[in-house]
């Protein structure tokens, strides 16, 4: 079945819109995998520009104040949970790092992320009967 979604990704930062309440930003957040080891912080949220919701995080790793950091695309879907500072998936470190390398000039490619989801192991969010994951808490 083809789909006609032509939905494009785009940095929240580099839009104007805003997330629904400050406490639901969870940029900044530090990133924690599943075995309970720190691999980042949240460093972009990117939403589709059509429905408007969060389909990746934009995960930055290692470096020295930005310098050197790695960054790595993971699906919102594998988000388990959320507190004040800290944000846990479903992913080991060495999954995230292993992933497709993030490449800032394939935005709008769809095979892409379609490849990112098959790698995390999630149906795309533009397949028929793809539900969003609710906010976890």
């Amino acid at each position: 079945m083809t789909t006609t979604n032509t939905s494009r990704l785009l940095k929240l930062g580099d839009t104007d819109l805003t997330v629904r309440s400050p406490l639901e930003d969870i940029r900044g957040h530090t990133v924690i995998d599943q075995s309970g080891d720190e691999i980042g912080h949240v460093d972009a949220l990117l939403i589709d520009d059509q429905e408007r919701k969060v389909r990746f995080l934009q995960i930055a790793s290692g470096g020295i104040l930005g310098i050197g950091e790695q960054r790595f695309l993971v699906p919102v879907d594998a988000v388990l949970g959320v507190d004040d500072s800290q944000l846990v998936i479903d992913q080991t470190g060495e999954r995230v790092s292993g992933s497709p390398g993030y490449d800032p000039d394939l935005v709008y490619d769809r095979d892409y992320y379609r490849d990112l989801y098959n790698y995390y192991g999630y149906a795309p969010y533009w397949h028929p009967g793809y539900t969003y994951p609710a906010y976890p808490y």
